[in-house]
Formats: structure tokens, C-alpha cells, sequence
């Protein structure tokens, strides 16, 4: 190490300390007045609400930042130093002197995209390797010096050569040109990020939305953002991405929990859900809701206090039709239908009973007559009955377990055979989208009712007065510290008794709230995604707002896109901006060459993606038998145990200890040993994706144990 050097790297310390001790002065400074919003400052309680929120958030972020605050510096062509880092901070004295740039600021891109070829008036890359609040070391790219020996990918190649953690770690130090075009793309609509294994298009299309809220954040925040995913291992995985880079307004789910209240994981038979996931399922549903309609075989008689009448096809196919020409989901048209019916018993009722002892004149006498007789078939428990009966109130999941749980029911509505189960409401994810679509097409099962929401109204105006007495007393007071504990409790009943405020955070009300639209989704492994799962996604944002990430050769799914067109063309057509990643910053070149046959082999059209980096490590492979194959397994798990990192066995189903491969989608792991290879191929296409998926999810070390003869494609372990 150079005189020079470590004169630097003391001066980049310093600096860096002088920005945590900014930092530190701000998150005390936001502390401050986070604590005085609370107490009110006589505002109104809804403005002290949002005021402590916003600096809820503010302190968040600036605890998080304290992770890896400063990660580089630009110096531009004129010697200007710019320090680039997870936040932007401002000098005390002048709120327009930055001392650190945010990563997602405009003038920090060429931190990630200047080359010796298109230097952006930039002379050098620093990238810092740092510790707790320390710089450990740096390392220089300088622009337009070939031959000076700097090692601008120093840094990269130490982040993919380090041990992977429990979970996915964000890539704002490391983002590469490619990457970085993606994630500042100005496209408003729909982005597909296509990409095969380890070419980061999960972390971009994170880090994305965390760029998307930085530069429209009053426009996205109030909203939110929904990320969607394979399975909650992955969601987990990828979880404390966006809270490192400060955004917590975000809600993830997979496709099983998008009906609140429903968290299903159970999949179907392959038919059934290609049946399910496919646009032409619309008129199954449409026809099972038609044929819980039906007209009287036989009249039916009405009894009232002075005569009966009958209630008869005609009058009841001309109520149904009138609901129908409504337009209005079917539960909201009952009330056109029974609308109808009442008006065509009435006129026979009053015809018969005022006839000789009414004449044409009397118009008040027929009209009070009319709502008598109109207010006794409100009342009448028969004719409810009757209603109920040729058009009944129905629920999402009353109809939808009812049509799968019954063949005749299936056969009238013109439904693939293969839909039928023995238990109707054993829900699977290909019935999410359905239930979803049924909530639509049926309106709600309960009549509209705007008196509970004026009480609510009245009594949220009278709590919210009530407050502000309860804080001028508080600011009244010679010692901000003695609020009195019957004012608290005071409080507390009244928020109880009069106002139901949702205090909850953004994400948590979306989660809950099946009418929740969101500003931006992001949809990973969207390969996997049927054209009903997309209606439900683009029904969450009418914006249509996408970040879309996938790889069309690893799709498992037979309901799963084929082509992003056919997926997108229908709600965005001519509108949405395709991008790939070519670049495999994940697997080895040696894991890769092998993943790569298989990939030729099923898709011979799908080009791998480039391994950046190679390990040194050649994959192996061997062939045991039934008895030995727990042993060999233990082995793999004892010897992984010694080194620092993670590993993973994956295997078809019932091999004692391995995850199924669709369950490790989107994962990496340092080390994965592939059991049974022959048995996964033997699924066919889905097998052969199945198997690329769990070949490339190790980021260092390859293993894989076959009991019968290896497949063709991986003669190359042999």
C-alpha cells in the first residue's frame, strides 16, 4: 500500500465521517419535530396526522441510510468531486450545497454508466469498499488512460464473489450501465424486463420503483406500490430491498393473496388451470351466474289481505330481461328485477280489487291503494322467497364452489370437465383471479346504505373538536411533560367511541382492501402470470402502470404467457416498451455452460445470458443408488455446512429434504445440489424449465445425484 494511497483513504474517511455526523444532526433535528407533531402544536388532527407521518418516514430513511451512507465519488473532467450515496444531505449553511448526492439524482448517473469509451465529462469512478461508518478501502477507474492498471469492475466482482445472506441485497453500489438504463427509463405505461437466470432483472425492477418514488413521489406514494411474486420464499427474499433503499410504501404479495382474506398456495392440474388462467373462462363464469336464474315452470300464487295473484313466466322473463338491459353486476340488478315484478303484481292487484267501486277519477284513492299494496309485498315473506328463488343473492365464493363442486352445474355453464373437485371451496391459485372477477360481475351481496357513513361523518367532525380542546390544554400547561393520564385516557375512549380513523400505514390498508389501486406493480416471474391473473392486475391499476419482469423460456405454468403481446396487447396495445438483460451476474460460466445444454435442449431458440465472472470450480456429478441417496444428500448438507454461505437441495417431489424447484424460483444460493435430474425432465417442457431453474440458482458450487443414467442434456457432467 502506497504513501499515497492510504493518505487518500484517511482523507475519504474524514469525509465520510463529516457526512454521518450531517447525518446525525438531521435525524435529530427530524427526532425533534417528530415528537412535537405528536403532540399536536395546536393543528387540526388530520393535519397532525399527516405531518407525522411524513416525518415518521423521514426518520425511517435517515436510519436506514446510516447503512452504507457514502458508497462512492465522481470526478468530473474540472476536478469537481461529487460523492455519490444511499440519500442526498445538504450542507447546514446553504440548503443548495450537496455534500452527498442521492444515487437516484440525475446528476449521479454517470456514476453508473460513464465508460472510457463515453467518459459524460467524467475523470474518474471511486467506489468504496465500507464498514459500520468506516472506508475500508477504494478502488479508481479513471476514464481515457488505457494502461493505467484501475480495475473498474473491482467492486462488482467483489459483490458476486461474496457469501449470499438470507435474503436479496440491493445492487445500489454496484449497478451496471445496462442496468441503469433500465431503471431510469421514462416510460410511463408497461416496462418488460426480460432476462435470463442471475441477470438482476429482479433487483433493477426494485430498484426501479425505488427510482420511480424518488423522481414522482408525491404522485406515487399515497398509493403505493404492489410487488408481486412466485411464492412467499421469494417475496421474503427480496423483501429488505426496497426498506435498504427507504421505501416502505410497498405491499408484496403473490397471485394466492390477492383477494383479501385469502392466502392460497394449493395449485391445480395442469388442465384445470390452463381451463382457469385462459379469457375464455369469462363466459363460464357469465353463464354459471345465468343459470342460477330461472323462470317459474308453473305460475305461482301471491297471496295479499284482498287477493291473490300469480306470478307467471312472462312477467318474470320480462323482469329479467329488464335487469339484464341494465348493465349492473347481477346482486345490484335484482333490485331492477324485483323492482318490475313488484310494479306487474301491483297493476294485477289494484285492476282486481278496485274494479267496480274505482272509477277512472279517483286518483288519489288508486295511488293510496297502489302503495299499500306495494308496501304489503315488501312485507310479504312468500314473495321474498319467491324473489330470492328466480334470482338469488350471490356470493364470489357461494357460486364459484358450487359450479366446481358440482358436474351438472359445470356441464350447464359449458365448462372444461376437468374443472370439477370433490371439494368446491378446496381453493387453489387458479381460483383467486375467478373469485376476483365473480366480486365484479356479482356487486355486493348486502343493499347500499349511506346512513352508517353520515353517522361516521357527524361523529369524526365532533372527536376531531374534541381533540383540538384536549391539545390547546396540553400547550396550556407550564410542563409539556405532565399531560394528565385522565386526558390520555380521555382521548383514547373518544378515538374508541366516535372516530374509526384508519391509522394504519399505506401498505397495510392496501393489503386489506380489495379495491385498493395501486400507482406502479411490479410483477416477477410475470412468465408464470395467466390473462386472468393479468385482468385482476390490471383491475389494481388503472393506470396501468408496470414494471415487468420475467423470462419466457423458464415459464412452468401452462396458463403462462407464451408471448408478453399476447398478455399486454389487450390492455396496452401498441404501448408498452420491451428490455432485455443479456448479462448473467449470478451464475458462473462454469454452472452456466451446464444450465446452457438443457436450455438448447428445450428451447433451442433462447440464447443464454453472457457470466460475467467465473469460480473455478468445475460442477460435478454422481450416480447412487435408492439405499444411498440419504447419505449422499447428508454428505452435501454436512460438507456445506463448513463454509460460509447458503445451500440448497432441490428434487423432485418426495425426495426427504429437497425443495421443488419452483420453489427456489427467482433464489440463488452459494451452493445447490440437484437430486434426481431424470425424474424432473420427466414432466416434459415444464420438467425441462423446471430443471434450468435449478441449475442456475448456485452462484458458486454445482452438484447433482442421479440414480438412473444421466439425461443427454447433462452428458457433459458425466
Amino acid at each position: 500500500m502506497t504513501d499515497d494511497y492510504t493518505d487518500e483513504l484517511r482523507s475519504e474517511q474524514t469525509y465520510v465521517e463529516g457526512l454521518y455526523t450531517r447525518l446525525d444532526a438531521e435525524r435529530t433535528a427530524a427526532k425533534t419535530h417528530y415528537r412535537a407533531a405528536l403532540r399536536g402544536n395546536g393543528a387540526t388532527l388530520l393535519d397532525r396526522d399527516a405531518e407525522v407521518r411524513t416525518l415518521g418516514k423521514r426518520v425511517q430513511r435517515l436510519d436506514i441510510a446510516d447503512n452504507g451512507l457514502c458508497f462512492g465519488r465522481l470526478d468530473s473532467e474540472t476536478g469537481e468531486h461529487t460523492y455519490i450515496g444511499r440519500i442526498g444531505l445538504f450542507d447546514e449553511a446553504s440548503e443548495f450545497e450537496p455534500l452527498l448526492l442521492d444515487w437516484r439524482a440525475p446528476a449521479a448517473r454517470p456514476f453508473y454508466t460513464a465508460t472510457a469509451a463515453t467518459p459524460e465529462h467524467m475523470r474518474r469512478r471511486r467506489q468504496f469498499h465500507v464498514g459500520d461508518r468506516s472506508v475500508l478501502d477504494f478502488t479508481d477507474e479513471v476514464f481515457g488512460r488505457p494502461g493505467a492498471g484501475e480495475r473498474g469492475d473491482a467492486a462488482l466482482l467483489a459483490a458476486l464473489d461474496a457469501p449470499r445472506g438470507p435474503g436479496m441485497r440491493d445492487i445500489v453500489a454496484t449497478i451496471q450501465a445496462e442496468q441503469d438504463r433500465i431503471i431510469r427509463l421514462d416510460h410511463q405505461g408497461v416496462v418488460v424486463i426480460e432476462g435470463g437466470p442471475g441477470t438482476g432483472k429482479t433487483v433493477v425492477a426494485l430498484h426501479r420503483v425505488a427510482y420511480l418514488l424518488y423522481t414522482q413521489r408525491e404522485r406515487m406514494e399515497r398509493h403505493g406500490v404492489l410487488v408481486v411474486g412466485p411464492n412467499p420464499a421469494f417475496l421474503h427474499h427480496i423483501g429488505r430491498v426496497l426498506p435498504s433503499l427507504g421505501e416502505t410504501n410497498v405491499v408484496f404479495m403473490t397471485t394466492g393473496d390477492l383477494m383479501p382474506g385469502l392466502h392460497v398456495t394449493a395449485e391445480d392440474t395442469p388442465e384445470a388451470a390452463r381451463s382457469k388462467g385462459s379469457r375464455e373462462i369469462l363466459d363460464v363464469l357469465a353463464a354459471a351466474i345465468a343459470d342460477r336464474r330461472r323462470l317459474p315452470a308453473d305460475p305461482i300464487p301471491i297471496e295479499l289481505s284482498d287477493t291473490t295473484v300469480r306470478l307467471d313466466a312472462e312477467i318474470v322473463g320480462w323482469a329479467a330481461d329488464e335487469a339484464r338491459a341494465s348493465g349492473l353486476p347481477h346482486n345490484t340488478a335484482r333490485a331492477t328485477f324485483l323492482e318490475v315484478l313488484t310494479w306487474a303484481l301491483t297493476e294485477r292487484a289494484l285492476s282486481r280489487i278496485g274494479r267496480g267501486w274505482l272509477s277512472r277519477n279517483d286518483r288519489d284513492a288508486w295511488e293510496n291503494l297502489r302503495a299499500d299494496l306495494r308496501a304489503e309485498l315488501a312485507d310479504n315473506a312468500h314473495f321474498t322467497k319467491v324473489v330470492h328463488d328466480l334470482w338469488p343473492i350471490l356470493t364470489p365464493e357461494t357460486l364459484l364452489s358450487e359450479l366446481l363442486g358440482s358436474r351438472d352445474r359445470l356441464r350447464a355453464a359449458g365448462a372444461d370437465p376437468a374443472l370439477w373437485r370433490e371439494r368446491g371451496d378446496a381453493w387453489t391459485v387458479s381460483d383467486v383471479p375467478l373469485l376476483d372477477e365473480l366480486v365484479d360481475l356479482l356487486g355486493p351481496d348486502t343493499p347500499p346504505d349511506d346512513r352508517a357513513e353520515r353517522a361516521r361523518d357527524a361523529e369524526t367532525e365532533y372527536a376531531a373538536g374534541v381533540f383540538d380542546v384536549l391539545v390547546a390544554r396540553e400547550d396550556m400547561m407550564d410542563d409539556e411533560d405532565h399531560l394528565f393520564a385522565t386526558d390520555l385516557l380521555y382521548a383514547e375512549d373518544l378515538a374508541e367511541r366516535f372516530l374509526e380513523r384508519d391509522t394504519r400505514a399505506v401498505a397495510e390498508r392496501a393489503a386489506a382492501d380489495r379495491d385498493w389501486t395501486y400507482r406502479h406493480i411490479v410483477v416477477d416471474e410475470a412468465q408464470e402470470l395467466s390473462e386472468m391473473d393479468w385482468r385482476v392486475l390490471m383491475r389494481r391499476c388503472p393506470s396501468h402502470s408496470f414494471t415487468v419482469v420475467g423470462d419466457l423460456a423458464q415459464r412452468r405454468s401452462p396458463a403462462g404467457a407464451t408471448s408478453w403481446a399476447t398478455m399486454l396487447e389487450p390492455y396496452v396495445p401498441g404501448r408498452w416498451a420491451y428490455r432485455s438483460l443479456t448479462v448473467n451476474y449470478r451464475t458462473p460460466a462454469e454452472i452456466m455452460a451446464v444450465a446452457a445444454a438443457v436450455l438448447a435442449d428445450f428451447a433451442p431458440e433462447v440464447g443464454p445470458p453472457d457470466s460475467v465472472r467465473a469460480c473455478g470450480v468445475r460442477p460435478w456429478s454422481r450416480q447412487v443408488t435408492a439405499d444411498d441417496m440419504p447419505s449422499a444428500i447428508e454428505q452435501f448438507v454436512r460438507e456445506e455446512a463448513e463454509h460460509v454461505g447458503t445451500s440448497v437441495v432441490i428434487g423432485p417431489e418426495g425426495v426427504p429434504g429437497a425443495v421443488p424447484p419452483a420453489q427456489t424460483k427467482g433464489l440463488e444460493y452459494d451452493a445447490v445440489l440437484v437430486v434426481e435430474p431424470e425424474r424432473i425432465l420427466a414432466e416434459g417442457p415444464r420438467g425441462a424449465a423446471e430443471l434450468y431453474v435449478a441449475l442456475t440458482r448456485a452462484t458458486q458450487r454445482l452438484g447433482v445425484l442421479h440414480r438412473e443414467p444421466l439425461p443427454r442434456a447433462l452428458a457433459g457432467l458425466a
